[in-house]
């Protein structure tokens, strides 16, 4: 929201009052008090008539700083909050001198200047980062009934701001407008499913702004040189989290807002569905199963999308019995084939639907201020909306799920649930404006946590396409409804890449777009994309997405990329612990595998896949394509062909291939199968060696299919030989050289050398020296 009339002018309908001079301090409980006056007191008439701000300042994890501003204290907290992690103990060290007070939390300080200028410094190691300057923090008044509070944090020359969720206008944000409220508006536009209140900078630090409700933000716009970020009401508390680098800064998020849980193996497999408008009984789904295998393209889970329930019903939890008259025995028969079953729901309640009568007599559904139930007919006639802020209710639409997942159903695509009205009343009396954003999280918790009681930890995924903060911590999320075209296909990469820089561990898309149907060129591109994408997903609108409807060559591309896929699980895997324990997500942007690279910062066509796989998805019919390459020696995974970085390249590919290169000082773990995801990683895995450079070091690990800990290795180069330790190796495995030097000998331990790859046993805890030719 822009207040603001260019750089000088307030819109009249305001009245804006900031912060102009610290008048007190007070220190209580680890939290450090300012109290801010919006004029200077020179004397005592000037502490007349007027209002004050109450700063507080206080760390709840150590190099994370919280600041709350409060005007009227009184203001009742109804809820919903975000659910936030807190040290047990307190670390925050408060200080005050004649000049200013500080609160230090780990290497991160806030400095609040005394005298006549209102000044915060955010300090890493005594350097500022961000800060806020004089009426920055600022109480607004809009007529006589609308209040806002603002702030407004600086920024420096050259820094870019990202995240702040699946957006899928440009990649950096600076100069745009953004309101975080979630919308079903499509990828095609400013709108978005999932809006983050949570923005990180290339300098190193974010800022996670504590409020579910609507925060809207001008990012370098209202001000180029400020994000500011406004909520209406009487107060607004914002948290500065230091990195020092990008990936620290996702690390601390995420342990304040919520680890991405691990999704299992089997749903790094590519996923079939029904598609959404298309017709569909047992006989078309077999068909679809038995193409696959027909064609020998490995599948892994079928999705049975919102037709499995008979139509208006949406959602009875009920299969159309008319079209699936034995849905239990059809089930157990695809199961029998290997393969996962997922289904369609949503948390809305048609009037035709089953559930209607029982949730509107005992109270599960969201009421009007009257004590009707609310309802309209947009998406389903007489819908209404399940009220998760019932403990009963949520039991009630968790009994369902139960069910479904006796009779064999291993996840639900949660889907929707970004249309909450704001003029309803909840059971627990919640905010209805806070619970238009945070309804999704209650949503996917519920469905989230019965997959985890029924199924086991680590064993839960939901394929979910609503969040808010800390909706990362239920995968996996999809990008929604986009068209059936390269410059969608890139809208939905440049929203998956800033999702990932919002805390999200796990994203998908719908590979040949979902409206419309792509042309041959198009899907084979997307699939390409789609199968290097942490999940994947064949999935439309109107018509099917099996590859056999494009053309022969559809199928070639996705048999060779979805074995591809399952090859480089032991890798995938290993990439997927780290974003469940760190927070730093499996598709990476550029600029946070290569912070401090300045050509990097505004790439938003390539990505990281983990930290050593660079993928440039292609985005024409031709197959050219432009990418860059950081310093540093780069093979190619799919050509072996070895290349110097720091350059852009342009290329033309068929559609076999594309630019998929392994950074240098890589230990690069390819498993022995390439038909399923869920293996044993370490068996047969072969450890591929890319390009270690003569001093350097590099290690990995090869997890199992629980993600604990099976094999790690450790390599490092001094002239001509790689000294290679091995812990843990209980299965045969493999050691290949890759780059401009190849494997010559190898001492140390009784192996086998043929054409460069280095066979061996079953070591347990080894180490050999690998001489190169």
């Amino acid at each position: 929201m822009k207040f603001q009339n260019g750089n000088w002018l307030i819109h009249e309908q305001f009245n804006v009052q900031g912060a102009v001079q610290a008048h007190d301090f007070y220190e209580k409980d680890g939290v450090l008090t300012a109290y801010a006056a919006p004029r200077p007191i020179v004397t005592r008439a000037n502490m007349l008539d007027t209002m004050l701000l109450t700063i507080q300042f206080h760390s709840p994890l150590p190099g994370v700083i919280g600041v709350k501003i409060i005007h009227h204290a009184g203001v009742r907290d109804v809820g919903p909050n975000f659910e936030l992690s807190k040290s047990a103990e307190s670390h925050a060290v408060i200080e005050e001198t004649e000049e200013y007070a500080m609160l230090t939390s780990g290497n991160l300080s806030v400095r609040i200047a005394k005298g006549p200028e209102w000044k915060v410094d955010f300090l890493r190691n005594g350097k500022r980062i961000t800060g806020s300057q004089q009426k920055s923090m600022a109480y607004i008044k809009e007529g006589k009934h609308k209040a806002y509070v603002r702030e407004e944090l600086d920024l420096g020359v050259g820094e870019w701001v990202y995240g702040l969720g699946e957006r899928f206008t440009a990649f950096v944000k600076n100069g745009q407008t953004v309101d975080i409220w979630n919308e079903d508006g499509g990828t095609s536009s400013e709108q978005t499913y999932k809006n983050i209140p949570f923005y990180i900078t290339n300098k190193g630090y974010g800022v996670f702004v504590n409020q579910p409700e609507l925060v809207s933000l001008e990012v370098a716009s209202e001000k180029v040189k400020k994000v500011q970020f406004s909520v209406e009401g009487e107060s607004l508390e914002y948290f500065i989290i230091d990195g020092p680098d990008m990936k620290g800064v996702l690390d601390r998020y995420t342990q304040l807002t919520g680890r991405p849980a691990l999704p299992p193996a089997w749903t790094f497999g590519l996923w079939l569905s029904t598609s959404f408008t298309t017709n569909y009984d047992e006989q078309t789904v077999n068909s679809f199963v038995d193409g696959m295998v027909e064609r020998d393209l490995p599948l892994h889970v079928f999705h049975f999308d919102c037709f499995w329930m008979k139509e208006f019903h949406w959602t009875d939890f009920k299969w159309d019995e008319s079209v699936f008259p034995d849905p239990e025995g059809m089930l157990a028969r695809l199961k029998e084939r290997g393969l996962k079953i997922c289904v369609w729901i949503n948390p809305y309640i048609a009037q035709r639907s089953r559930l209607f009568e029982e949730g509107k007599a005992n109270g599960y559904l969201v009421k009007k201020p009257n004590g009707d139930v609310w309802q309209w007919d947009l998406w389903q006639p007489g819908m209404a909306l399940v009220d998760f802020t019932n403990p009963a209710a949520c039991e009630w639409y968790a009994s369902y799920l139960r069910e479904l997942v006796d009779m064999g159903v291993d996840s639900f695509k949660t889907d929707f649930g970004e249309r909450i009205p704001t003029d309803v009343v909840y059971f627990d009396g919640s905010d209805p404006y806070k619970m238009h954003n945070y309804y999704t999280q209650l949503y996917n918790k519920v469905v989230f946590e019965v997959l985890e009681e029924k199924l086991g930890k680590n064993e839960a995924a939901v394929f979910a396409r609503s969040a808010t903060a800390g909706g990362q911590q239920f995968p996996v999320h999809w990008g929604g409804d986009c068209y059936a075209d390269y410059e969608s296909m890139a809208e939905s990469l440049r929203g998956g890449l800033s999702l990932g820089l919002s805390g999200f561990g796990f994203w998908s898309h719908d590979i040949g777009g979902f409206e419309n149907t792509a042309p041959s060129h198009v899907f084979k591109r997307w699939l390409q994309f789609g199968l290097l994408s942490s999940h994947s997903r064949l999935h439309g609108s109107k018509s099917y997405r099996v590859p056999w409807d494009y053309d022969q060559e559809a199928v070639d591309v996705t048999r060779k990329f979805t074995k591809l896929k399952s090859s480089l699980m032991p890798y995938l895997y290993n990439t997927a612990v780290q974003a469940h324990e760190q927070g730093i997500p499996s598709m990476r942007a550029m600029v946070l595998e290569f912070h401090g690279d300045p050509a990097v910062e505004q790439l938003d066509r390539q990505y990281m896949l983990g930290d050593s796989l660079l993928v440039a998805p292609i985005f024409t019919e031709e197959g050219e394509v432009t990418y860059y390459l950081p310093a540093g020696k780069w093979n190619h995974l799919l050509t072996g062909e070895t290349v110097d970085g720091g350059v852009w390249r342009t290329e033309t590919y068929d559609f076999m291939s594309l630019p998929l290169f392994v950074r240098q000082n890589s230990i690069l773990a390819i498993g022995a199968v390439n038909d399923r995801p869920d293996y044993d990683f370490a068996d047969g895995v072969q450890l591929q060696l890319h390009n270690l450079q003569d001093g350097a070091q590099a290690s990995t690990v090869v997890r199992d299919a629980k993600g604990n800990v099976s094999l790690t290795v450790e390599a490092s180069r001094s002239g001509n030989a790689i000294t290679v330790a091995v812990k843990g190796a209980s299965k045969p495995f493999s050691v290949a050289v890759k780059g401009e030097a190849a494997a010559k000998a190898v001492t140390g331990v009784d192996a086998k050398v043929e054409e460069g790859v280095i066979s061996l046993g079953a070591v347990g805890d080894a180490s050999f020296t690998i001489e190169l030719a």
